[in-house]
């Protein structure tokens, strides 16, 4: 099968296995979810969703974090690791919700990238998640395994990938896609051990099994 074959039958078969798919960050903002992606940054998801729930406690509203300082913010985001950097930026970002757009987050992609913290990744999440718009969310997971299965020949870059996986994605696939590649990659396509080729639903149509990469 050529390669948007292939993006089909992976698509198909991951829905199968997963069905309800979803974000695993707790929100019910979307201002929220785009304080928990940026504290998602070398951090689990978990972990994250136990930190915001103080966060937001304390700062219920984009205009009461905007006016609380970044030390107050660091004080308790710092578990989640970087501490600093992540409190500046969600800082910045929620007075630049509030400065430019009264505390709503937009939906659209290039005003997305001009706040504070927000790369194209964390982008692409509030657009498919929050907006139910078209979306490629190319985290570590979906790199890894779009490498494996061979939608992508040797791409780590996560722009790269993107946009490889734009042309053979359809793109009211492409956001559910990338959450069942998660699914798959904590589950199965494992990083820090031998991926679980035996019980992969994907194992006859992957690159990097039938090289024998994993024997």
């Amino acid at each position: 099968m050529d390669i948007k074959e292939l993006a089909l039958e992976v698509i198909e078969r991951l829905k199968k296995e997963y069905p309800d798919t979803e974000c695993t960050l707790d929100y019910d903002d979307a201002w929220k979810l785009l304080v928990s992606v940026r504290l998602a940054a070398q951090c689990t998801d978990a972990r994250v969703n136990v930190v915001v729930k103080g966060l937001f406690e304390k700062y219920p509203t984009p205009e009461a974090l905007a006016v609380a300082t970044v030390e107050e913010i660091e004080a308790i985001v710092k578990p989640c690791g970087l501490g600093h950097s992540k409190a500046r930026d969600i800082h910045a970002c929620m007075n630049m919700l509030v400065d430019r757009y009264d505390g709503m987050v937009p939906d659209d992609f290039k005003a997305l990238l001009e706040l504070p913290g927000v790369g194209r990744k964390s982008a692409n999440l509030i657009m498919g998640d929050v907006f139910g718009k078209p979306a490629i969310v190319t985290d570590t997971h979906c790199i890894r395994l779009c490498n494996r299965i061979g939608l992508v020949d040797n791409i780590k870059d996560p722009k790269k990938v993107e946009m490889a996986l734009w042309k053979i994605v359809p793109e009211e696939e492409g956001s559910a896609l990338c959450h069942r590649f998660v699914d798959h990659g904590r589950e199965v396509c494992t990083a820090r051990t031998k991926p679980h080729c035996d019980i992969c639903v994907l194992a006859d149509i992957c690159r990097a099994r039938a090289s024998g990469e994993f024997a």
